[in-house]
């Protein structure tokens, strides 16, 4: 029973950021959708350091693929990047209750989730983009973005969100994220790419919350 309390430590060889975690799900949000993913569990961090410092084939066993190649819950069109982030929002009504989320292309892992507050769906899917990219700069992440809003696309790429919605008492906090996610935009600097996403040709993004 205490065993499988136990702690571990993960080390990724090879994944997105190679290094030692101390969670299982920040492990997979390294090695999910990474092609030649390698990675192994340890009890204690000394034993961590030890691994990652030598090569992996020390420690995985070549006749063992469930150990190396992460699980996927989908498939994907060949033009799709597999290891990247797909970004999305729902609204019910325009405005309405907005939430918005991100979540790994491939194993639709979620990467974060906020809302619902009132807004509209362009809003979301602009404040989804510049979440991404702030986790993406905080971590030093690389992976592209995905979304399927030519217009929050747009607005990230200007600076701006160019929302008609009016601002009041009920919008209030929306427009403080807003104000927060335009100074960020402005103050920082980035190299991710942000992919527009072709639901008439791929379907509806990972992302999606499947309420249309």
């Amino acid at each position: 029973m205490n065993k499988s309390k136990q702690k571990k430590y993960y080390v990724v060889w090879n994944g997105v950021k190679p290094g030692i975690y101390d969670s299982w799900t920040d492990c997979t949000l390294q090695i999910n959708g990474f092609k030649g993913a390698q990675y192994k569990a340890f009890d204690t961090l000394e034993e961590a350091k030890e691994a990652y410092n030598s090569h992996p084939t020390d420690y995985i066993k070549k006749s063992s693929p469930k150990e190396t190649q992460p699980t996927l819950s989908r498939s994907l069109p060949k033009e799709v990047i597999e290891n990247s982030w797909a970004v999305d929002a729902a609204c019910s009504g325009n405005p309405g209750p907005m939430e918005y989320r991100g979540v790994h292309t491939v194993s639709k892992q979620e990467l974060f989730h906020f809302g619902p507050i009132w807004g509209t769906n362009n809003i979301g899917e602009f404040l989804a983009i510049v979440h991404a990219l702030a986790l993406s700069k905080q971590n030093q992440w690389t992976l592209p973005i995905y979304s399927d809003s030519r217009n929050a696309i747009a607005w990230v790429k200007n600076k701006k969100c160019n929302t008609k919605l009016v601002r009041n008492a009920k919008t209030a906090q929306v427009y403080n994220l807003i104000e927060r996610a335009e100074f960020w935009l402005k103050n920082n600097t980035y190299s991710v790419p942000i992919i527009k996403w072709d639901t008439k040709k791929w379907g509806e993004i990972p992302a999606d919350f499947g309420r249309k």
